[in-house]
C-alpha cells in the first residue's frame, strides 16, 4: 500500500496497483477519481515509538494531493432513452420470434 501511495504523491508515471491484492482491489479509490480517506493509526508507548514515527511521517507524506480531480459527465437522459429504444427494439424482435415458430 506505501508503494502506492508514494507514487501517486510523487506523480509517478508507473503505479505498481498489482503489487498487493489490496492495492488491486482499490484501485479506482486510491487513484481514481473519489475522495478517499487515510487514519493513521498511531500509540503512545514508548515500545512503540519507532512505529508510531514512521507512522506519522507516512500520513504526513500521503496527505498531500495526489492527483486532480474531475467531475464525472454523462448525458443520462439521452443514456436511458437509448436504453429504451434498445429494450422496444428486443421485444419486436422476440414477438416476431414467437410468430413465426
Amino acid at each position: 500500500f506505501g508503494k502506492v501511495i508514494m507514487a501517486l504523491a510523487a506523480g509517478s508515471k508507473h503505479v505498481p496497483y498489482r503489487d498487493s491484492k489490496l492495492t488491486f482491489l482499490l484501485k479506482n479509490s486510491i487513484g481514481g477519481n473519489s475522495k478517499t480517506f487515510l487514519i493513521a493509526n498511531i500509540g503512545a508507548s514508548p515500545r512503540t515509538q519507532e512505529e508510531t514515527l514512521s507512522t506519522l511521517k507516512f500520513a504526513s507524506f500521503a496527505k498531500r494531493p495526489m492527483m486532480h480531480v474531475s467531475r464525472n459527465l454523462t448525458n443520462r437522459d439521452a443514456t436511458v432513452e437509448d436504453l429504451k429504444l434498445e429494450i422496444h427494439k428486443l421485444k419486436q424482435l422476440l414477438a416476431r420470434g414467437r410468430w413465426q415458430s
